[in-house]
C-alpha cells in the first residue's frame, strides 16, 4: 500500500494527474467510508475478530464501489489497492469443524493490523484528492 499511495502522491506533486471534480467526489465518499469501516487502532483492538474482518471486508466493498464510478487514474489507484488487499478475502475469523474451508486461513493479530493500518493509510490518500 505504501509505495501505491507514494506513487499516487507523486503524481499529483508533479501534477501530473489532477483529479476530476467527479475523482474528488468518489475518493472523498471513498475516504469517509473507509473511515467508518476501520476506526482508530483503539477502537478496533476492542472488536472480536468477527467483527475486525467484517469491518476490513466493508473497506474493500467501499473501494470497489468507488471503483464501478471512475475512470482513469483513480480506477487504476482504485484497482491496485483493491488487489493488495485481496489477502482479506482468503480469511476467516471462525474455526472449521471438518477442515473444508474453501481454502480461507486464521490471520494472526498483527495481519488483522497491518492491513487496517493500510486501510488508514488508504483513507489519508483519498481524503488528499479530494481536496487537491
Amino acid at each position: 500500500m505504501e509505495e501505491l499511495v507514494g506513487e499516487a502522491q507523486r503524481l499529483l506533486r508533479h501534477r501530473t494527474w489532477i483529479p476530476t471534480s467527479a475523482e474528488r467526489v468518489v475518493a472523498g465518499k471513498a475516504a469517509t467510508e473507509l473511515h467508518a469501516a476501520v476506526g482508530d487502532p483503539r477502537s478496533q483492538l476492542m472488536l472480536s475478530e468477527v467483527d475486525r474482518l467484517a469491518h476490513l471486508r466493508e473497506a474493500l466493498a467501499a473501494l470497489a464501489i468507488g471503483l464501478a464510478h471512475v475512470h482513469g487514474r483513480l480506477a487504476w489507484f482504485l484497482g491496485a489497492t483493491v488487489t493488495a488487499l485481496t489477502p482479506i478475502l482468503h480469511w476467516r475469523a471462525l474455526p472449521v469443524d471438518d477442515g473444508l474451508a474453501f481454502g480461507t486461513v486464521r490471520p494472526t493479530l498483527q495481519q488483522y493490523e497491518e492491513a487496517e493500518e493500510a486501510v488508514r493509510r488508504l483513507r489519508a490518500a483519498l481524503a488528499g484528492i479530494a481536496t487537491v
